[in-house]
């Protein structure tokens, strides 16, 4: 344990991280200053096209301007769309693919994806199908974006029956992860993006998640290179799982999902709005993932509390009853969960644990004790 956590040591240097998917191999590239020097590094990975910009207001506002100098003869122009959850929704869509197809762009340019995970992921399932498919790049600006969602090459939008359920798998050709806008993050969006960090060591990497119990404020308050090895350690984690199972089809990728199943179906419940950050969510998911595993007799009790201090200590909620507002019932809540991608055959998987760092799938989950477990967290204060 005493080697993996020397292996933490502070990264103050670029890293790149390659995905090894054969033809669609890319390199992440996480450093500082990555905006500024965006034109050259894409160029070189994606040579002899044009790029147009897809990004919120908010983060528009801020690095757009940068971009766009960067790109200089490289730029076509710019998408812009409200920042939010809402924006991952048909109208959007639509809107975003016929912007783009008025500036241009063809087979061989790039959209280039400037934002949080709401971009990353509009702007992915835009370039997926326009034209039948055009490159992609992912600049993510959140720390949720940069450890996980432009990691994979999964895009997608919402529906009223539930999150991300209409989408592509499209690998961009490149990410540039700059960790210097993160000094503009929320606090609220930085601690939502920690749960997605905090996912890797849970699902995966037991001493990672004792590092970051150490570690956290450092990263939060961005002192020396704990910030960037958080981030790094997490994104490689994400790179062996995707390399593994591209499509979630051995079942790998799925451990990804941890929290996701009772997290998917909050946010839902929360109508995709500030009452609850996809963060949030999942941090509240994981504690339930981890209590209901504890309950069933395959986590340790210890294991579980961990969790819920850690979650409690970094700010994050952990319980239903955190969410403003009336709880869900539990009928709900599983009819919300019965919308996940992992169900199979009309029958619920969970992600569980049977320690930290131990997740695995369950696809013969206990129903009747599901539903006694949901219904004492939804009154649970």
């Amino acid at each position: 344990m005493r080697d993996r956590l020397a292996a933490l040591a502070p990264d103050t240097q670029e890293t790149t991280i390659t995905v090894g998917l054969g033809m669609r191999s890319y390199d992440i590239v996480i450093g500082e200053r990555l905006l500024d020097e965006a034109g050259p590094r894409i160029a070189a990975a994606v040579p002899g096209g044009r790029c147009a910009v897809v990004s919120d207001a908010n983060v528009a506002a801020l690095y757009l301007d940068r971009l766009k100098a960067s790109l200089g003869g490289l730029f076509l122009g710019e998408v812009v769309v409200a920042p939010g959850e809402p924006s991952k929704s048909f109208p959007v869509l639509a809107q975003a693919c016929e912007r783009l197809l008025e500036l241009g762009v063809e087979r061989g340019d790039t959209v280039i994806a400037l934002g949080g995970g709401v971009v990353g992921d509009l702007a992915g399932f835009a370039a997926s199908i326009l034209r039948r498919g055009v490159r992609l790049v992912q600049m993510p600006t959140t720390l949720l974006a940069q450890v996980d969602s432009s990691v994979g090459g999964k895009t997608g939008i919402d529906t009223a029956q539930g999150k991300n359920l209409i989408g592509t798998f499209h690998q961009p050709s490149l990410v540039l992860a700059d960790i210097s806008v993160l000094a503009t993050l929320a606090h609220r969006e930085f601690r939502a993006g920690y749960a997605e960090v905090m996912k890797y060591g849970l699902l995966g990497d037991a001493p990672f998640f004792t590092w970051l119990e150490q570690t956290w404020p450092q990263i939060f308050s961005g002192e020396g290179g704990a910030r960037a090895s958080a981030i790094a350690t997490s994104v490689r984690a994400k790179a062996a799982i995707v390399e593994a199972d591209e499509r979630e089809e051995s079942g790998t990728r799925a451990l990804l999902n941890l929290g996701h199943t009772f997290g998917h179906a909050l946010e839902a419940f929360a109508g995709y709005s500030d009452r609850l950050l996809h963060g949030e969510a999942i941090a509240i998911g994981m504690r339930l993932a981890f209590a209901f595993s504890a309950e069933l007799g395959l986590c340790p009790a210890g294991d579980a509390l961990r969790v819920e201090r850690h979650i409690a200590a970094v700010g994050l909620p952990g319980r239903i009853a955190d969410i403003p507002g009336d709880p869900p019932t539990p009928e709900k809540m599983l009819k919300l969960m019965a919308q996940d991608k992992k169900v199979k055959g009309g029958r619920l998987a969970l992600v569980l644990a049977r320690g930290i760092g131990q997740a695995y799938v369950e696809r013969d989950v206990p129903m009747e004790a599901l539903s006694a477990f949901l219904a004492r967290e939804c009154k649970r204060r």
